[in-house]
């Protein structure tokens, strides 16, 4: 067997990279998830194939959530939350969402590369990844041998895995009870 090289740079960076992610931060998102009535998750293209895959192990776990988009999501409230991922934090129907959903009372989550753009100024709740979105014009990603954005989504999947991990504990799930909230008209 020959090892890939490129597979095992890529572990090297996302651990690099892992270090600069706030656990604090992860943790106050996992606060809100418990508090919140629902949960709403929102992504677009590479962020939103992560984001289904963390509203799949919500709803593993029990809560009510949502995958923004899909005709049966209901409309949101006060005392939901909307968790989106940006790795920008400008991308324009996720700005919009934001702004809507802040205009209802609801709280906001983000996992982005930039706190400080438009919406993690509106965000209640922010996990800071490290990287460079393809979003964001005349940055380049250095150091890495991936194409821009992809660290960012990596890096999501494993924050959003980090806090499944500490909600199965928080709420006292068994694999069990898991599975038997797993799809089976597969």
């Amino acid at each position: 067997m020959k090892q890939s090289d490129n597979l095992l740079t890529i572990i090297k960076e996302l651990e690099e990279e892992a270090k600069h992610v706030d656990d604090e931060q992860i943790q106050g998102l996992i606060q809100a998830i418990c508090e919140a009535n629902r949960i709403f998750v929102v992504g677009v293209g590479r962020s939103g194939f992560v984001g289904r895959a963390f509203s799949n192990r919500l709803m593993h776990l029990g809560f009510t959530v949502y995958f923004i988009g899909e005709p049966t999501t209901p409309s949101i409230q006060e005392g939901d939350l909307l968790i989106i991922g940006s790795g920008s934090g400008e991308t324009s129907g996720m700005v919009n969402i934001a702004k809507k959903a802040a205009s209802l009372g609801v709280k906001i989550a983000t996992l982005t590369i930039y706190p400080e753009n438009s919406i993690g100024r509106m965000a209640d709740y922010i996990i800071k990844i490290p990287g460079v979105s393809a979003g964001m014009n005349g940055n380049q990603n250095v150091g890495t041998i991936q194409p821009n954005g992809s660290s960012f989504e990596q890096l999501s999947w494993l924050v959003y895995d980090t806090m499944i991990v500490d909600l199965i504990k928080i709420k006292n799930q068994t694999q069990e009870q898991l599975n038997a909230r797993h799809a089976n008209l597969e």
